[in-house]
């Protein structure tokens, strides 16, 4: 296999988790990326689904970024919330 160096500028917290992962499992960063660029070369396109939010979840958004919306302390709250 023959390779050439690549330079990319990535968000710095997805970085940053997915390099956690990347180590998790066993993973060199260069190694995780190369099996990216494969599966996507093999698939003949992204290997999983990208989705535009349908419009509840767009307007779910809408309502978070603009400071509205039900906020929990804890996830027991939220479930608790949720019970009927």
């Amino acid at each position: 296999m023959m390779t050439e160096p690549t330079s990319l500028r990535l968000d710095i917290e997805a970085k940053k988790q997915a390099y956690a992962i990347f180590k998790a499992v066993g993973l060199k960063p260069t190694q995780a990326i190369n099996l990216f660029l494969r599966q996507v070369a093999l698939r003949g396109g992204l290997p999983f689904d990208i989705k535009v939010p349908n419009t509840e979840t767009t307007e779910a958004i809408k309502e978070l970024k603009s400071g509205k919306g039900e906020r929990y302390k804890t996830s027991q709250q939220m479930f608790d919330d949720l019970s009927i």
